[in-house]
């Protein structure tokens, strides 16, 4: 195997939950050349493992608003030349929807996914040249992985890495050098932890001494994390950042609690003591997955106490000291 094309677009959970099918590939053969497409919004994540070589970027989510933009056809036109220009060994659909089904079938290549009866979208399946039933009753990251070791034909008994690094340097030197990060956005309002429950795990952190910050990047995840920092002594609101900031942020962290929400997953593979909170989602299939230090709590109809989340992440502090 010389090359090998992954598929993975969206979203920033599900391009986190591929990263160890990068470190399998390269440790069953340390001299391949990986190439990954991804969502142009996301494309930091890749890059932030060293095996993989070439980010190709796609921006579907963008190109589909401005169809009536002549800049938008002739993206197009130049991402679909990338594509098809190398030859692969191997075009490997990890996310099994339409789309990058699509992608999967204008790469050059052996073009490879999830057969129809276990695909997200049946349709994707047309368009394999090779199709695996791969469980759909396993965790996200292990269906990616148990994927490429069928179709690349190695067996899969390695172990969990992620093989992502970013540098522990804080964007803002006013940043304090012990800190827990509070991830207290999410995309759906089902989804959040309660912001008094926030307000009290953040004060009882304080009093253990260490700082709660917490990222907030739309106007009105801002609006809550302000509400939630002004009543947790020492807590700070992050400003705006890249996902290679945010990354730098969590990499230094002593600690993170996080909802249901792609920065906890990040979290998780930066090998992070990670507590994830569910309150609307079962997260037995996708919640964060990285070995002992990243614990979930919670499910659909349970919302997790303060005082649960504080002991669970404090056994945690005290594994990793």
């Amino acid at each position: 195997m010389r090359s090998i094309l992954l598929v993975k677009t969206s979203s920033l959970g599900d391009v986190i939950h591929n990263l160890p099918v990068v470190s399998d590939l390269r440790r069953t053969w340390p001299n391949i050349a990986i190439d990954w497409v991804v969502e142009e919004s996301f494309a930091e994540i890749p890059r932030l493992h060293p095996g993989v070589r070439t980010v190709l970027p796609v921006a579907i989510r963008r190109w589909r608003k401005q169809l009536g933009q002549r800049a938008t056809w002739a993206e197009m036109r130049a991402f679909i030349q990338q594509l098809r220009t190398p030859y692969y060994d191997l075009v490997l659909d990890t996310q099994g929807l339409l789309k990058s089904a699509l992608i999967t079938r204008m790469a050059q290549g052996l073009r490879c996914g999830y057969s129809a009866e276990v695909a997200r979208e049946r349709q994707a399946a047309w368009f394999y040249d090779c199709r695996y039933a791969i469980p759909t009753n396993a965790h996200a990251v292990e269906r990616n992985r148990w994927l490429a070791a069928a179709a690349c034909d190695y067996a899969q008994d390695l172990p969990l890495r992620y093989g992502i690094h970013a540098a522990q340097t804080l964007p803002d030197p006013a940043l304090p050098s012990g800190y827990c990060v509070l991830l207290t956005a999410t995309s759906r309002d089902d989804k959040l932890w309660p912001e008094a429950h926030w307000q009290v795990l953040g004060t009882q952190l304080a009093t253990q001494g260490l700082r709660c910050i917490l990222p907030a990047g739309s106007p009105r995840e801002r609006e809550r994390a302000h509400r939630i920092a002004a009543s947790i002594p020492g807590a700070e609101v992050a400003p705006p950042s890249s996902l290679n900031g945010l990354a730098s942020v969590l990499a230094g962290a002593a600690g993170v609690v996080g909802v249901d929400t792609g920065l906890t997953h990040l979290a998780a593979a930066l090998a992070r003591p990670v507590v994830a909170l569910y309150v609307a989602t079962d997260p037995g299939l996708t919640g964060v997955f990285a070995g002992p230090q990243a614990i979930n709590l919670g499910g659909k109809g349970l919302c997790p106490t303060p005082d649960t989340v504080l002991t669970t992440l404090t056994k945690l502090l005290a594994r990793k000291s």
